[in-house]
Formats: C-alpha cells, sequence, structure tokens
C-alpha cells in the first residue's frame, strides 16, 4: 500500500450521543475537512472521518480504486459512528458531498440529516464526453484542487486528475441523481457563488431533487470551492453546528 502523505491521515474523535460523518472529496483527502471535523469534535460531538481508498497517496493508485471503494469506507466509518452514538448527520465537500446524499438516499432511515458543501452531481465540461476513450489513452489530465479564495490556502491535492477514477465518480453522479427523491431527511445544502470546480447550479439541483421538506440553500459569496478552507469557513461550521443541534434534537 502506498505510503500516506503526512497530514491525510483519517481522523476521529470520541464525543457525545450526537455522531458526526465527514467526508472529504475527489482527488483530495482529510486535509480539506479538518477544521470542520475538529470543531464539531470541539462541540461535544463524536467525528468519523475517513481516508476514501485511494486518496492522500498517489493519483495513480487512485486511479486504481472506484465508486465502490469509497463508499464502502464511507459506510464503515458511518456504522463506527452509529455503534457508538444515537443519532448521526453526514457532511461532506464536493464528491463527500455526493457521497453524503447517496448515504442519504440508502439510509436516510438511519440518519438524522445531511450537509453538503458545494456537492458534485453534474458537470457540463465537453471533455467528459470523451473520457470514455480518454481513460485508456492516458492515466491522467492536469489537476483541479486548491480552488480557494483565501491567500496561503493549501488542500494537499493531486498534481493530476485520474481518469479511470473520474470514470467511476461519474457514474456515482448519475447514480445519486436518480435517486435525489429518495432523500427525505433535512438537508442543507452550501454553495458557493463562484466555484471553479462544480458549476453553482449543483446547489440547486439538489434542492429541486430530494423530498426532504427540510431543505436549504445557503450562498456562500466570499469562497471557491474549497469552501471550508476558505473565508466562509466560519460560516459553515456555526450553521452546520446549528442544524446538527436542530435535527438531532429530542
Amino acid at each position: 500500500m502506498t505510503q500516506v502523505m503526512p497530514g491525510c491521515e483519517a481522523w476521529s474523535a470520541a464525543g457525545g450521543e450526537v455522531g458526526v460523518l465527514v467526508l472529504h472529496g475527489f482527488t483530495g483527502n482529510p486535509v480539506s475537512m479538518r477544521p470542520v471535523a475538529e470543531a464539531m469534535a470541539a462541540a461535544g460531538h463524536a467525528v468519523e472521518m475517513p481516508r476514501l481508498p485511494g486518496h492522500g497517496t498517489t493519483w495513480q493508485e487512485c486511479n486504481r480504486t472506484t465508486w465502490r471503494d469509497w463508499a464502502r469506507e464511507a459506510v464503515a466509518a458511518y456504522e463506527t459512528l452509529r455503534a457508538r452514538t444515537g443519532a448521526q448527520v453526514a457532511v461532506g465537500l464536493s464528491m463527500g458531498g455526493t457521497m453524503a446524499l447517496h448515504l442519504a438516499s440508502t439510509r436516510g432511515d438511519d440518519l438524522a440529516g445531511v450537509v453538503a458543501i458545494n456537492p458534485s452531481l453534474k458537470s457540463s465540461d465537453p471533455r467528459l464526453k470523451a473520457l470514455p476513450v480518454l481513460k485508456h489513452l492516458i492515466p491522467g489530465l492536469k489537476g483541479i484542487g486548491n480552488d480557494i479564495a483565501k491567500p496561503g490556502g493549501d488542500e494537499k491535492p493531486y498534481p493530476k486528475v485520474p481518469l479511470k477514477a473520474l470514470a467511476s465518480f461519474l457514474q456515482l453522479q448519475g447514480l445519486v441523481r436518480e435517486s435525489l427523491s429518495a432523500v427525505t431527511i433535512p438537508t442543507l445544502v452550501f454553495t458557493s457563488r463562484n466555484d471553479h470546480v462544480v458549476e453553482p447550479e449543483n446547489g440547486a439541483l439538489v434542492i429541486d431533487g430530494i423530498a426532504s421538506a427540510d431543505s436549504e440553500q445557503v450562498w456562500l459569496e466570499r469562497s471557491y470551492h474549497v469552501a471550508t478552507l476558505d473565508y466562509d469557513a466560519d460560516e459553515i461550521v456555526q450553521r452546520t453546528l446549528a442544524f446538527i443541534k436542530r435535527v438531532t434534537a429530542n
């Protein structure tokens, strides 16, 4: 197994009866969500933040994984959390948000709520049409990481996008789009107005597609895609904590 980059390890914290599953994005790693995870723990919540397979190591290793590998790891972390807490909320950035919605559509009876930060469900990039052929010709294209407005931000992303893994992620996107109507639990969506990785229209796609009677979209005006390391990070944390408190109240 390839060595994990320093700081990109999975992270967990003991806490009370409320558990928070924290999920990072595609070609990213736990670094992007570490401030959120630590804030949840500081508020007294139990936290599980897995490192999804193929992430936080090398982009070449990521190319040998699929969305099913990532989903298995996310579910395993969720089950660990569920075993030691009474209520759980899933919080994810980008693909992590997509994965959280997937969990909400399949395990909605167990989850108390879901928070999706710039979730990625669809892209209009014309290059994706060539992906079925391109993934067999070249292993990767230029990376998409560190889309952060705030100077000095670094999520330790991969320098390249692994194309076989990307093709698998597109399969997950399609699956989640088709199952949005199965999401009936409280849902909070954060959308960066200026996102150079995921089109902001993805937020509306989620809000309009889910069947939850309790949903809200919050616009982030100062941050780019990795909003959890950007100017609106504090707002994300505070609104997420308030959301968790509300949806897990007895």
